[in-house]
């Protein structure tokens, strides 16, 4: 058994581009950031390489993750979601997406959308993020917003130091690196 994220993603065929292209790079697409989001809530309970097969499948089923088409789903969609075997059909997991993605939306009126939000509130640390989350979003726990957060750059973990990837992260400046400069704010 491989003891970190980064030895067993080498050579997987779902993992690895995830893992060499995605994880732990910062992005404040509106898109990418709400995806993330999404598949994290998706993955509660179940094993993350469920949620990469079925990422085009979530893709397709949410409009490419589009804020605004999201937001704008009623009963019909709700239940077109639920009937979508391509995705992980539970009713709590497609409330929280429809009505994140309206709260995502509502970002864009206090802080000119997600991304401004993270880092209008940026550094915090685990707990205060998750307190923050808890508050502004649903279906949100622990794993789910470590997760979601560590896979944007947000909070270190993502990759052990001696990964290769970590070196391309690294030139990024990735959020994490100013709070561990300039320490975490407390909320």
């Amino acid at each position: 058994m491989t003891s970190t994220y980064c030895e067993a993603a080498r050579g997987h065929e779902w993992h690895e581009p995830y893992h060499d292209l995605e994880y732990g790079f910062p992005s404040g697409d509106e898109r990418v950031l709400f995806e993330r989001l999404v598949m994290e809530i998706n993955q509660a309970g179940l094993s993350w390489l469920t949620i990469l097969k079925k990422r085009a499948a979530f893709r397709a089923a949410y409009d490419g993750f589009d804020v605004d088409r999201v937001a704008g789903y009623g009963e019909e969609d709700r239940q077109r979601l639920l009937a979508d075997p391509g995705i992980i059909r539970n009713r709590l997991k497609i409330d929280a997406a429809i009505e994140n993605a309206r709260r995502v939306r509502a970002l864009r009126d206090t802080h000119g959308g997600f991304d401004g939000w993270l880092r209008a509130h940026h550094p915090l640390g685990k707990a205060q993020w998750l307190a923050l989350f808890k508050r502004n979003f649903r279906f949100v726990g622990g794993e789910i917003v470590g997760e979601f957060l560590m896979s944007l750059g947000y909070l270190p973990g993502a990759h052990h130091a001696g990964c290769p990837v970590q070196d391309r992260i690294t030139a990024l400046r990735p959020p994490w690196m100013e709070a561990v400069a300039g320490g975490f704010r407390e909320y």
